[in-house]
């Protein structure tokens, strides 16, 4: 599979590592965070079939983090984001 990093190009997947949900992005605040939130962030993903959006680390690259659209049934990549905008279009920081 080739992701087509938006800053290096065309890269095969082999050189990344898929972290999860792009839901992770939305990290609670430890310090103000109640238990069942901070247990719902770390245990609770869904596990759709079709297009899902992807948190992956360029471990063998530039270390980017990016959002990957594609799809768990044919794994066609149909957009690839760096996380950073993704996480500021949230209203998160990066």
């Amino acid at each position: 599979m080739i992701i087509n990093h938006p800053l290096l190009g065309p890269r095969d997947a082999a050189e990344f590592v898929v972290k999860g949900d792009v839901s992770l992005i939305d990290r609670p605040d430890g310090m103000t965070a109640d238990m069942t939130q901070m247990h719902d962030y770390a245990y609770l993903r869904d596990n759709p079939a079709g297009t899902h959006q992807e948190l992956w680390y360029h471990e063998q690259g530039d270390r980017s983090w990016l959002v990957v659209t594609r799809s768990t049934t044919t794994h066609e990549v149909t957009k690839v984001e760096m996380a950073r905008d993704v996480a500021r279009s949230r209203g998160r920081s990066a």
